[in-house]
This record gives structure tokens, C-alpha cells and sequence, in this order.
């Protein structure tokens, strides 16, 4: 396996918490395109394209399983794909790139208030009684803007890290 912190020289590692990824297929296109090496982590088995760029990484199904994986492997040489904030804050930490689906970066700027606003909202669902629960809300459904906006995004950091 190809370690994640490679050299400068070497190819980026994209770490993808394909669990609830929506852009999987479009990380296989752009990383193709730069040579990029792809790392598709889950809990569960994922039909991955049979290329020697793209492996898949099925770790245990115990808690955070997976986000420790991701967490391991983060270098400056990575980039991380991930919706999960606080994978986010620890891969930033690592040195990593990252990303959320739809193609918003999370950076030393912004991981702060985005730990603290998922805090909140976490205990104001705890706190709601009624038919919504600790369920209520959401995120708003994958668009079509948001893929796009992802390609850009990853293309970007795909760049910078030639």
C-alpha cells in the first residue's frame, strides 16, 4: 500500500469517509486526471473501479473506526473528503487538505466556529422533544450546484498540492 505522507515529489493521497459520500465517482475522474492516489475508507464494502490509483479500505465497524483510519493516514500530502467535522478538525490538525462534498473547504480559519455551531445544534436536537426529536433537520439534500462546486474545489487543491 502506498503510504499516505508520500514525499513532496510524489503523488497526493485522497482519503475519501466514503460512508456517506455522494461524490465518489467524481473523485475516481478528477484523481485519474492528476495521477492522484485514492483511499475509499468505510465501514462496509464498496464497489470501487479496478484501477491500481483507488483502493478500498474496509475497517472494523466499531465507533470512529474508520474516522481513526482517516486520522492516521492525514498528511500534508492528503486530502481528505469528509462532511464529518470533527475528522475535519483532526485531519487539519495532521496537516491534511480538506473538504466537505460540497466543495466547502475546511481551514485553521474556519474549523473553529464549524466545532462550535455542530456543538450547539448537537444540544439543541438533545434538548427538542416531539415527532422531530434528536432527528430534526438536516442537511439540505445534495444539489447539483454542490457537485460542481466540489469538482472546482478538489481540482484546486489538486493543483496546489502539484
Amino acid at each position: 500500500m502506498t503510504d499516505a505522507h508520500s514525499s513532496a515529489a510524489g503523488p497526493a493521497t485522497i482519503l475519501v469517509d466514503a460512508d456517506a459520500c455522494p461524490v465518489k465517482e467524481e473523485i475516481y475522474r478528477v484523481a485519474a486526471r492528476f495521477g492522484a492516489q485514492v483511499r475509499v475508507v468505510s465501514n462496509s464494502l464498496f464497489r470501487v473501479p479496478v484501477n491500481e490509483q483507488v483502493q478500498r479500505v474496509v475497517v472494523s465497524d466499531g465507533f470512529d473506526a474508520a474516522d481513526d483510519w482517516i486520522a492516521a493516514a492525514a498528511g500534508p500530502r492528503t486530502v481528505v473528503v469528509t462532511a464529518d467535522i470533527l475528522l475535519a478538525e483532526r485531519c487539519l490538525k495532521a496537516g491534511a487538505r480538506v473538504l466537505a462534498h460540497n466543495g466547502k473547504p475546511f481551514d485553521a480559519a474556519s474549523i473553529g466556529s464549524a466545532v462550535a455551531t455542530r456543538a450547539i445544534m448537537e444540544d439543541l436536537r438533545a434538548g427538542m422533544d416531539g415527532p422531530l426529536g434528536a432527528s430534526g433537520g438536516g442537511p439540505l439534500p445534495f444539489s447539483k450546484t454542490d457537485r460542481s462546486r466540489f469538482l472546482q474545489a478538489l481540482d484546486r487543491v489538486l493543483t496546489a498540492l502539484r
